[in-house]
């Protein structure tokens, strides 16, 4: 790989980390070619990171990793809209894909570093410029082996745009074809908790569905000293905030893992006015694919028959967002044994649940896969700021880290017949 980028003036890259203790080596003399291009890859991750572009508008971005790409002798085809891309190495009737988000956050960059975001108001602060990076190594690496005719079989490098925003970009991605003879697909997340050099991996449920909710309510105002007039908008506010969360913990398995937590509320302007109209808005998060399923329809007939008694009129929109991300036992055991092989045994943990949301659940729904958390912060270091934080950054070792366990999975995948 030969890329025309550098880091930014001022800013140090270090090679890549070699395999740590107990860990097996890449084939194909890689972890000497990873070594060796590993401040190339730190580069490109500055250049993306001081260049970052929000949900839908990933155009650059796209169009840098197609290039890299291509320099390597791949064939990357941008999507529809140009602001994402796939490309497949190899060949083989099975293929094994791997995922990697590209778009940025609307937060204010606040570090003090050379390659702080240079777009106002527009930061990579949940690691996506990392994602796309180690994808890219990825894709490189095994570029060199399908050069030395050691690739058995293809894979697909999946760069999707959107996946910060709803509706997100991974529908769009699997209409485009992405999933087209897909046997599995794999993904990492940044994840400051563990330091730089660990994993996360888990089976199972990994992150939550992620839906919003809205609750508008009318009837007739009117003065506080004459409620009985009224629906008394602000007391049925205050029943759907306290009494339809209490109520859904009793009316779906506990197991499920379903949280209704409210963000806002708007009613009235005057201490002494009954408002003919408020809102409430909150967002439901929910573990078991089934329960997900149920939610909006149960959601719905809880807050109308709380509201009913208080003569209000409501009106419920519940906003699909995305499904949970349900890791397939087989994809997650080959992952887990891929990064014992890539970092050692004992540096794989076992990941915790999420009620977060990532839209990779759309892959997931379609195809078995996993998704791992990929250690970013700095081992012994006091403070770790956490993803979506205006200050969030990563210790860089973790781009070698992540590029050697996905190679290992993407050569492990190939392998087994499970898929």
């Amino acid at each position: 790989m030969t890329s025309a980028l550098t880091a930014p003036e001022g800013a140090d890259t270090a090679p890549f980390p070699g395999p740590p203790p107990g860990a097996e080596p890449l084939p194909g003399q890689l972890d000497r070619w990873l070594a060796s291009r590993g401040a190339e890859l730190v580069a490109i991750r500055r250049h993306i990171h001081a260049h970052p572009e929000p949900s839908n508008a990933e155009f650059e971005t796209a169009a840098l990793i197609a290039r890299e790409l291509a320099v390597a002798g791949l064939s990357p085809q941008l999507l529809p809209k140009g602001n994402g891309l796939i490309c497949d190495i190899g060949q083989g009737d099975r293929v094994i894909a791997f995922r990697a988000d590209l778009d940025a956050l609307p937060l204010q960059d606040t570090k003090d570093v050379p390659y702080r975001s240079t777009v106002e108001k527009v930061a990579h602060a949940c690691g996506h410029d990392v994602h796309t990076t180690v994808l890219l190594g990825l894709g490189l690496a095994l570029a060199q082996l399908n050069e030395q005719g050691e690739l058995p079989g293809r894979v697909r490098l999946i760069f999707q745009p959107a996946e910060e925003c709803v509706p997100s970009g991974a529908p769009e991605v699997i209409a485009a074809g992405a999933l087209k003879d897909v046997d599995a697909i794999f993904a990492l997340h940044c994840y400051p908790q563990l330091p730089a050099g660990l994993v996360g991996v888990r089976s199972g449920p990994f992150t939550a569905a992620a839906d919003t909710l809205q609750v508008k309510l009318t009837g007739p105002g009117g003065h506080t000293a004459r409620p009985h007039l009224t629906a008394d908008l602000v007391h049925a506010l205050g029943r759907v905030i306290v009494d339809v969360p209490a109520l859904l913990d009793r009316r779906v398995d506990p197991r499920a893992g379903v949280s209704l937590v409210w963000g806002a509320v708007k009613a009235g302007q005057a201490f002494n006015a009954i408002p003919g109209e408020g809102e409430v808005l909150g967002t439901v998060r929910i573990l078991n694919r089934e329960a997900w399923r149920d939610a909006p329809e149960l959601i719905t007939k809880l807050i109308r028959d709380v509201v009913a008694p208080t003569g209000a009129e409501a009106e419920v929109v519940y906003n699909r967002g995305v499904p949970p991300v349900i890791n397939d036992r087989m994809a997650a055991a080959v992952i887990a044994g891929a990064a014992g092989a890539a970092l050692g045994a004992d540096r794989v943990v076992e990941a915790e649940i999420s009620m977060g949301g990532e839209d990779f659940a759309f892959y997931l729904e379609n195809v078995p896969g996993a998704m791992i958390r990929l250690g970013t912060g700095t081992p012994g270091a006091e403070t770790r700021y956490d993803l979506h934080q205006s200050n969030f950054d990563v210790d860089e070792r973790c781009i070698g880290y992540g590029v050697r366990v996905m190679v290992h999975t993407a050569l492990a995948a190939l392998a087994t017949g499970a898929f």
